[in-house]
């Protein structure tokens, strides 16, 4: 499927609802007409499996058909005549024959015209030459050319490719290339590295058993790393002492054999993506073992401006030697240009913006002292440092109140209070227990009411529950729970956000070419009202170009990390016809200028911000009818109140 393809999939794989064809235009950025072209096309392609179902209300994924597509795509993929396999099987085929492949041979392989293969070359070019290989050709014989490193990250990135979204599969890759059993490989490598005292990477190690799975293959057709493909410097006492443990695993799970520089390279990656040294010891120690003073100073600075320019607290010495020791390896990586995926990035960067936030702030200031680029997976493993700090603080949100009401028999009301604060103490707070009948319902102010007997009127916070708690009464009580601390952020929100925007700042179906264009124009008309200055602009657009700020499919918030303005304001642009940011297409622009006085307003504005125009629903009613500045408040009030 082309991309536009799997992007009306997608899109409607995220709603239950209907979905108009004006709407996935919007989102596509093309016309209703190819809409309904790409819906006949998956149809067709999927009979006879109705993926999509059609009526006049738009259009509605039938999920259970959805999955069997995919499965059978995946399957349809890895057969040898698909346009993409075809590219694939040539590239290593290439990579397995260093005298080369003669063009007409390959089309007979393939059962294919010479000018198929021809065209598979040229395609076959683009991905060789990204990662630093090329093609020679002698008449009808093409050869690949370069590093034997470069040729494992290119069969890499293929498998990658060819695999789903997210984390990888182990069977695929052991069909792929081995004999041997990689997941038992993989439980004894975890079992080694944790009796050696290390942290494990789960969102990073698969990658690098797809590496040692290449390299044993590679070595089995005595295909091996060169003396110029590995790092000159001499390996590290840790980098030695892993090579000798995974060459034992290997030898045992693989009956391989691989040489010194194998074994060293691919501890590197190992020690460089996966590792983390200091499992069970104290910070001090971790330290003075594992990292250099200067890069711990500089990290202590880098923190605690973070902590100065957010407002939260990140003055701890075990997070501080734990992230200092993440951000080496990340150098490390970045040096080479070899960055970890992370298949979390998109869900991190979309929910937490604000940590994600953070992590960009500590990333930009990483860049600059080490001369390195940060992408964004890299920066959502920071935001995973960042994230379980703060969650370990309990800094996000405090607990919900909570009334019981149960009338007096024996101690129902006893248990009834003991399962509940078992069940969900972290989130619920009890500071009242009624076991009367007669109920002053009007006089109770916790949070939530949770009963045991009926209310005579209807109310949102009251949750009427069995004398003896069952799994549904816990699960409603827990969506009482999360409505309650929604509609305070949405309060909180309210009485924050009103107040920073302005009629001069609000802007309709406002197009420009590109990030860039658009964050100029929003930041000309803050510039013109003495809110802003040319530089807050020029450090918007730094901003923009390290992450996008499409943090979901609907907004893009640009902003500077100098909170620099006069006065905290947000010049808004709210369009009908969605424009390109980033991966994403957008409907609103939200341009913020924070002051230094309001940093304490920043977390709180930020993250709501986002998560009000997350919900594809409440986007579309304030698209539609925010037609002036007076609608598009009401349309926001009413979207946060409900």
């Amino acid at each position: 499927m082309t991309a536009k393809y799997e992007r009306l999939l997608e899109y409607l794989a995220e709603t239950t609802d209907w979905v108009t064809a004006g709407e996935l235009a919007d989102r596509l950025g093309v016309t209703t007409r190819s809409v309904r072209s790409y819906v006949t096309s998956v149809k067709t392609a999927a009979k006879p499996l109705e993926v999509i179902a059609s009526s006049t209300s738009g259009y509605r994924l039938n999920r259970e058909a959805y999955a069997s597509f995919l499965a059978g795509l995946r399957v349809r993929d890895a057969e040898p005549g698909s346009p993409r396999d075809r590219v694939h099987a040539i590239i290593r085929g290439l990579g397995d024959a260093p005298d080369g492949l003669d063009v007409y041979d390959l089309a007979a392989t393939m059962y294919v015209s010479e000018s198929t293969v021809e065209a598979d070359l040229r395609k076959a070019k683009l991905l060789v030459e990204d990662a630093g290989l090329g093609l020679t050709r002698r008449g009808s014989v093409v050869a690949l050319t370069g590093s034997e490193l470069n040729r494992r990250r290119l069969l890499s990135r293929l498998f990658r490719d060819e695999s789903a979204q997210g984390f990888l599969d182990l069977q695929n890759i052991q069909r792929e290339f081995l004999s041997g059993d990689l997941t038992a490989f993989k439980s004894a490598l975890i079992e080694m590295l944790d009796g050696n005292g290390y942290f494990v990477n789960e969102y990073s190690i698969d990658n690098v058993l797809l590496h040692i799975a290449i390299a044993v293959d590679r070595v089995a057709k005595k295909q091996s790393i060169g003396p110029g493909d590995e790092d000159a410097r001499p390996a590290s006492a840790t980098v030695r002492d892993v090579a000798a443990q995974l060459d034992g695993l290997v030898r045992a799970h693989f009956d391989a054999g691989l040489s010194p520089r194998e074994l060293d390279y691919l501890s590197v990656l190992l020690t460089t993506r996966v590792l983390t040294p200091g499992h069970d010891q104290p910070a001090e120690a971790v330290a003075d073992s594992y990292l250099e003073p200067d890069d711990l100073a500089a990290m202590r600075r880098i923190v605690r401006l973070a902590s100065e320019e957010y407002l939260v607290d990140l003055d701890d010495e075990d997070f501080i030697v734990r992230l200092s020791l993440h951000i080496r390896n990340l150098v490390a990586r970045a040096q080479e240009k070899s960055f970890s995926r992370n298949p979390m990035t998109r869900s991190i960067k979309s929910t937490f913006p604000m940590i994600y936030e953070l992590a960009v702030f500590i990333a930009s200031q990483i860049q600059r002292r080490e001369g390195i680029v940060i992408n964004d997976d890299e920066i959502a493993y920071i935001a995973l440092h960042v994230g379980s700090h703060l969650e370990r603080q309990n800094l996000r949100e405090e607990r919900v109140t909570c009334a019981i009401v149960c009338p007096n028999y024996y101690d129902m009301h006893v248990i009834l209070r003991q399962r509940l604060e078992a069940e969900l103490g972290s989130e619920l707070q009890v500071d009242v227990v009624i076991t009367r009948a007669d109920v002053d319902w009007a006089a109770l102010s916790s949070d939530i009411v949770v009963t045991t007997i009926s209310v005579p009127a209807a109310r949102d916070n009251v949750v009427v529950i069995q004398p003896f708690l069952t799994k549904g009464d816990i699960e409603a009580v827990r969506r009482a729970i999360t409505t309650v601390r929604r509609h305070r952020r949405r309060m909180l929100l309210k009485d924050e956000l009103l107040q920073y925007f302005d009629e001069r700042l609000f802007r309709r179906n406002l197009h420009a070419g590109d990030e860039s264009a658009m964050i100029r124009t929003l930041g000309d008309s803050m510039v013109a009202l003495g809110i802003i200055d040319e530089s807050y602009v020029e450090g918007a657009i730094e901003r923009e170009r390290m992450s996008s700020t499409a943090f979901t499919d609907t907004i893009a918030v640009p902003h500077a990390m100098a909170m620099s303005a006069s006065r905290t304001a947000i010049a808004i642009v709210v369009n009908e016809t969605p424009m390109t940011w980033g991966e994403n297409r957008v409907n609103v622009i939200a341009l913020i200028a924070f002051s230094s006085s309001g940093r304490r307003a920043f977390q709180t504005v930020f993250d709501q911000l986002v998560e009000v125009f997350s919900d594809r629903d409440d986007v579309q009613r304030i698209v539609r009818r925010a037609t002036d500045f007076a609608s598009f408040i009401d349309e926001l009030v009413h979207v946060m109140d409900t």
